[in-house]
């Protein structure tokens, strides 16, 4: 395989570091899925965890690291799930930590990030808006600026999810990876093409946000102006050229899918398996129901990758809902 960023070696090694909670996530087989599909579906649980996302895999080892130079400080933008994870990894290490966010974010990914003491400021944009401000902040403060998929250590916590899937038996034929700003997607690819290369690595994008697909497609950045989707944990419109060139590497293919499959995806996961999920971690399912045949009789891997979703925006997409939180 061509090189990427990411080191085998130090994914192994990110395993140590990282709070042994979020790590060894529920991986099963969820037959109740597979009538709908056609499919044999196995899911990656990425929500059992203090944060709910994958996130943290990623920050904890940003923190340690952090923690262990002497910093005391650090600030991220997000679209939510890394600032709660960022908070969370820092708050362990007596790390002062700010995230920016867009004020149009899911009202409970933002309580939750106050709630754990992280400084929260509100930018009257989108995601990449919120990326400009954070980076200022840091120029201004002297402090570390976290940049998901940007900095290795993001994409490499979340590579040690890639470690589980490739020690589990029995094998599957395909992975189906949710496509935002990239580090679980190189990450995961990353390991799974390294160890089992004949696995299929795919990633799933919204039509509505689709700078990342686009770019692979077209093998060089490609920019949007807007972002359209209810999955907002991947709604970026301005690719890094470093992600991408290992998203080159990884990807066997980069697929796009409409809202309705995404809703649809987030309804059967609550039908069928029990699972609140955003509509991020909805894209494996949603890329299923819209090409049956590729998967037919195929065992399928989807990584569900995130359960912070304000409950009142899911019921009117799903129709039903918990009457908690979840």
């Amino acid at each position: 395989m061509q090189e990427t960023r990411l080191d085998t070696a130090r994914i192994r090694a990110a395993r140590h570091v990282i709070d042994p909670v979020f790590l060894d996530t529920p991986l099963y087989r969820c037959e109740a899925l597979e009538p709908a599909l056609g499919c044999a579906v196995s899911v990656k649980l990425e929500t059992a965890n203090p944060v709910r996302s994958f996130k943290a895999r990623g920050t904890e080892v940003v923190a340690s690291l952090l923690a262990g130079n002497g910093s005391r400080a650090a600030v991220c933008a997000s679209a939510g799930n890394l600032g709660q994870a960022l908070a969370w990894s820092g708050r362990g290490r007596g790390l002062d930590v700010t995230v920016v966010a867009s004020r149009f974010a899911p009202a409970a990914k933002l309580d939750r990030i106050r709630a754990l003491d992280a400084r929260l400021e509100l930018v009257d944009g989108d995601f990449d808006m919120a990326r400009e401000r954070a980076a200022d902040v840091a120029r201004y403060d002297g402090i570390r600026l976290v940049e998901d998929s940007l900095d290795i250590e993001t994409c490499e916590g979340a590579a040690t999810i890639g470690l589980e899937l490739v020690n589990t038996v029995p094998s599957f034929d395909a992975v189906l990876i949710a496509l935002g700003g990239g580090a679980l997607a190189t990450g995961v690819g990353h390991v799974v093409k390294s160890s089992a290369p004949e696995v299929e690595v795919i990633c799933v994008q919204p039509l509505g946000a689709p700078a990342m697909t686009h770019s692979w497609r077209r093998r060089r950045v490609v920019t949007t102006d807007s972002a359209d989707t209810i999955a907002d944990g991947v709604a970026g419109r301005r690719p890094i050229p470093a992600v991408l060139d290992d998203l080159l590497v990884v990807a066997d293919d980069c697929v796009l899918v409409r809202e309705a499959s995404i809703i649809a995806g987030m309804r059967m996961l609550l039908d069928h398996a029990g699972l609140v999920v955003e509509p991020s971690a909805a894209l494996g399912i949603a890329a299923i129901l819209e090409d049956r045949d590729r998967f037919a009789g195929r065992h399928v891997v989807t990584v569900v990758c995130g359960g912070n979703v304000d409950m009142d925006a899911y019921r009117r997409w799903v129709g039903a809902a918990p009457a908690h939180r979840s």
